[in-house]
This record gives C-alpha cells, structure tokens and sequence, in this order.
C-alpha cells in the first residue's frame, strides 16, 4: 500500500573519512525464474483492485539501494505498461497494528501492515527499462484472484498462465536508505489490456554472488480484500499434503554504507583508556 510511516528522516547518511566511496555492487540476486509460481502484483488503476506480492532479503550493513531488476510473465495480446513502483516493508510486528485479525492463518514472518518505502515512476522517482526473454512462456501456476480471507484461503491457485517473460530493470532517482536488517522487496506494474505476473525463482537461493539469507521467508501476497494482512503463496494459498514454498525473482544493487572512521577511531580509543584504567602500570 502507498502509505507510508515517515521514519526516514531519522536516518543519515555517515561521512566516511579516511575511506573511498564504494561503487554500486550487488546486495541480493536470486535473479533465477522458473516456472513454477506467477504472482500478480500491480497498482490500483484503470478499475483493478491493488495487489502487492513481496518476497525477502537480508542487509547486514545499512546500504543505500539504487536498482535492481525482476522477472515476470506479461500477459494479453498488446499489454501495455503504466505506471511501476518498487515498495520497500519491515517484518511484522514492526510497522503494523497489534494484535493481527484473525483473517490469515498466520502473521509470523509475513511482510508488515504498511510500507517502510517506496518509489514510482509516476512521481518521477525510478526509471526503467524491459527486455523480452522469452516470447512464449508458461507458468505452471498462479494467483490473481483466489486471495481470499481464512478460512477460505486454500484455493490450490488459479493455474497455469502463458505470456511473455520480461525483465524489468529499474533505477532509483533517490536511493532506498536502509539499516542492517531484514527486508520484503514488493514490486507492482500497472498493465493495460493484460496483467503483470512476478515469476517465482529457486529455493534455496542460487543467484550467483549472494550468499543465501537464513531464515528465507518465502513470498507473500494480498489485495485491496485482504488488507492489512498477508498470506503464503505456497503454504495458505497452494496448500496440499506438503504445501510448496516459493521465492521470487529479483536482484538488488546497492552501496553499503561502514562505520565511519571517525567512529571507528573513537572507540578504539574509549577501549584504550578503559585498558589503561583497568590496568594502571601499563
């Protein structure tokens, strides 16, 4: 959802003295679709409800993100793209109402209520760009409309989808600024005479240069209906005997952000007079 908490102005970048600037670099890449899962995730426009589809990473420094790509499925036969936005939520509890409803079988671990950031490029905040990867591509499963309210949310999923396979790569005109922690990546695209499916990726993680992220939460989903609360894809929606987990595709680039020097040097030297308070003959 576009409302957003404003908590961001808390939030400084550190001057690095003594130290280089570092050039973007990859933070997250499970950039690796398959077919198994497509999730719409889109804005509230042209007369469609809004539904937000999320899946996880992880930062272990604060890191300014600047872009990143994701791969989806278009669908109709002369889709034409709107508006995209990239949306950044914290993990429930945080940001969110508590106690949850009890709408969903579970909150642990899902995306929170309200979102921590966001871009669109309807108010000139990101740009992007499209490549086809595949003219033809089908999707064994999907989920569009079966979101639906416990106890009713296992609906096995709205089956297979064919398409176009893209992938979107966006830039940030302001960076996302976010503290070590860990993180839903949410993207939505406004699609006329189509829709916008997010493709699922491996699981475990294989995304070469990224280091698996533990615990790996799986993707997420919900509409306008559903709202504040989220559901599994795989585990509430999908279900069955042994319901499956999904991730999705997408990469983040970025720039960690260390400690400055400055603050560095300060400690040591607090350390330094506590040893010597310890042990005066030194």
């Amino acid at each position: 959802m576009r409302k957003m908490l404003h908590c961001l102005g808390a939030l400084t970048v550190p001057i690095l003295l003594g130290s280089t600037a570092q050039a973007a670099a990859v933070v997250y890449n499970n950039l690796t679709p398959n077919n198994q899962m497509a999730m719409a995730t889109r804005p509230s426009a042209g007369g469609k409800t809004e539904i937000e589809a999320a899946d996880d990473f992880s930062l272990s420094l604060q890191t300014l993100v600047q872009s990143g790509s994701f791969v989806g499925l278009l669908t109709g036969a002369q889709p034409v793209i709107g508006d995209v936005t990239v949306e950044i939520y914290r993990v429930f509890p945080l940001d969110s109402t508590t106690p949850p409803s009890t709408n969903v079988p579970t909150r642990n671990n899902s995306p929170s209520d309200t979102a921590f950031d966001s871009r669109m490029v309807s108010a000139g905040q990101l740009t992007f760009t499209i490549s086809v990867l595949s003219a033809n591509f089908t999707a064994n499963n999907s989920v569009l409309n079966g979101i639906n309210k416990s106890p009713g949310q296992t609906t096995g999923g709205d089956g297979a989808v064919r398409g176009t396979e893209v992938q979107i790569d966006f830039a940030l005109t302001t960076p996302f600024n976010l503290p070590a922690d860990h993180y839903f990546f949410v993207p939505q695209v406004q699609v006329t005479g189509g829709e916008f499916y997010w493709l699922s990726a491996s699981r475990p993680i294989s995304g070469a240069g990224t280091t698996p992220i533990s615990p790996d939460l799986q993707a997420w989903i919900r509409n306008e209906g559903l709202a504040p609360d989220w559901l599994r894809v795989g585990t509430d929606i999908v279900g069955g005997a042994t319901p499956p987990q999904f991730n999705a595709a997408f990469a983040l680039e970025g720039t960690e952000v260390p400690e400055p020097a400055s603050m560095l040097l300060a400690l040591t030297g607090l350390a330094a007079v506590a040893l010597l308070r310890r042990n005066p003959k030194h």
